[in-house]
């Protein structure tokens, strides 16, 4: 694995930590880009890579994405996140947690950790444990923040499919807007459960195909291959599965006038964005849309170390704010021609003081 600094998603990252306990099998990578608005906070991903190095790039790249997201919320976190390198059987052990938890502990509050992609709330309650310093725990009584983050994820991206759908195509709802979504896990799944409820005609594909299918048939959807769903003709295009999907072949392939989704880091590098954006294709920029599940967690772990109770009511609140942002983002690219992750960037940039 080539050393951090040299990585092109290098971005003065405060730390990059590797962490191996040969006894339990633990191989991890915890990465902290910015703490100037409070502790890093960010989900930890358990994910098997072919090229370590590969591990080492999600975890620079998400934790720079993490201090955007939590700056752009209006939330007082920086921006951390974690890797556990799983082997090709996605082992996971309670003593691999638990070496996990103590790495976590050992950072003494700095980074805050939480549910990511191969990562349950069992597996939280599991690493708290061993430390305090973790969120997306089971809710502490009704009416309560707390659990898995994703229902509130899918909420934030509906609200911000529908706002692109206003800007864009002028439609005040979903109802015969015709969405291909990639990626129907707990987000996705989420994601298009919500369109359909609001009459949304949907196009759904998964790597695991019996999955889309079966949704599709719940949903009264069509169910594509994986290979083929960012070719399908569409209104909206929502990717929800893992990143860096838009980069020359992907942005080619695109039928549709507007990208909404849930991914992290859906764009391959910085110039896709002004690819889109010369297609003619509005962007919700990734960090922004897809807040609510950061949302849910920060405010659990605020109110836990305040021994407060957590009004779900108020982590809805925060949630319906953002396709607000998401508007302020489109009219400021719209009147200075900058594509709309450039604007949400620099907006980001200025609230964590590297403007």
């Amino acid at each position: 694995m080539p050393a951090f600094w040299t990585e092109a998603d290098y971005d003065d990252h405060e730390l990059v930590q590797f962490v191996r306990d040969p006894k339990s099998g633990l191989t991890a990578i915890i990465a902290i880009h910015s703490s100037h608005l409070g502790p890093g906070a960010g989900g930890t991903r358990f994910w098997h890579y072919a090229d370590p190095a590969g591990a080492m790039r999600d975890a620079l790249r998400l934790s720079r994405g993490m201090s955007y997201k939590n700056a752009m919320a209006g939330l007082p976190m920086g921006g951390g996140k974690a890797v556990i390198l799983a082997d090709e059987n996605r082992t996971k052990t309670p003593e691999m947690l638990a070496a996990f938890g103590d790495a976590v502990e050992a950072l003494g509050g700095r980074y805050v950790t939480a549910e990511d992609v191969g990562i349950s709330e069992a597996d939280m309650v599991a690493v708290a444990e061993r430390t305090a310093h973790v969120s997306g725990l089971p809710a502490e009584g009704e009416g309560a923040a707390g659990g898995d983050p994703g229902p509130f994820t899918s909420m934030g991206i509906f609200l911000g499919i529908k706002a692109a759908v206003k800007h864009k195509l002028g439609k005040d709802s979903v109802d015969g807007v015709h969405v291909a979504l990639q990626g129907v896990g707990s987000v996705g799944g989420g994601v298009a459960r919500l369109l359909a409820k609001d009459g949304a005609k949907l196009t759904l594909a998964d790597i695991h195909h019996d999955r889309a299918e079966a949704l599709a048939a719940e949903l009264g959807g069509e169910a594509v291959p994986a290979d083929v769903i960012m070719s399908v003709s569409c209104d909206v295009f929502s990717p929800n599965a893992l990143g860096a999907i838009l980069d020359d072949e992907g942005i080619a392939r695109l039928e549709t006038p507007i990208v909404a989704g849930g991914a992290n880091n859906q764009l391959a590098r910085a110039h896709h964005g002004e690819m889109l954006a010369e297609r003619g294709i509005l962007y919700a920029p990734d960090y922004v849309i897809n807040a609510g599940g950061i949302i849910s967690v920060t405010m659990e772990y605020l109110c836990r170390q305040h021994g407060e109770p957590c009004d779900i009511n108020e982590v809805r609140k925060r949630i319906a704010q953002i396709p607000g942002r998401l508007e302020q983002i489109w009219q400021e690219s719209d009147t200075s021609g900058l594509s709309p992750d450039v604007v949400a960037d620099r907006m980001a940039q200025e609230l964590i003081g590297r403007g």
